[in-house]
């Protein structure tokens, strides 16, 4: 995916309390774990009464802006069914939307997870995601893994690391 001189382009979507920043802050520590040049910014809205929630993250060799530009992302991750078509503008044409779509189905409550007998919960699903979206990206699963620790307490790490894992094996083609 990534040239020379191209910069990634990822957009975070979703609502307050759903870990779009958190799963931002992992997917930028990751690239710049891997040797890239990172940058991330965030819009928080009405974040604390569950509002919409949206971060960029830019990767590449040399990056300068923070901000994806509108309809410049490759990745639109969605952690929110009713953000897709909030945020299907930022998306570029071929660009690759990720969402809970792709997880859970259409119209489906995401906290059945918390009963389902995956390693998905409602509290873990951004990890997940995170593992659906590291099959398209040059970085390692190790240092996804090192990402996940360094932005998460120690007693979640496992199960966040096996949310991340399930999230690799659903890639569709």
């Amino acid at each position: 995916m990534n040239t020379a001189n191209v910069s990634t382009n990822i957009v975070l979507a979703g609502l307050g309390g759903q870990g779009v920043i958190r799963a931002a802050n992992i997917l930028a520590e990751a690239a710049f774990l891997a040797g890239y040049d990172v940058k991330q910014s965030e819009i928080h809205g009405m974040s604390q009464r569950g509002g919409s929630v949206s971060s960029d993250v830019r990767f590449g060799k040399a990056v300068l802006s923070p901000m994806v530009p509108t309809g410049g992302a490759d990745f639109l991750l969605v952690l929110h069914p009713t953000q897709v078509d909030n945020n299907l503008y930022q998306l570029k044409p071929g660009g690759t939307m990720i969402s809970t779509r792709d997880i859970i189905g259409e119209g489906v409550d995401m906290e059945v997870l918390d009963g389902d007998p995956t390693p998905l919960t409602s509290r873990n699903f951004n990890v997940g995601l995170l593992g659906l979206l590291s099959d398209y990206l040059p970085i390692s699963d190790e240092i996804w893994h090192e990402a996940v620790r360094l932005h998460l307490p120690r007693k979640v790490h496992e199960e966040n690391i096996a949310a991340f894992a399930y999230g690799k094996t659903l890639r569709r083609d």
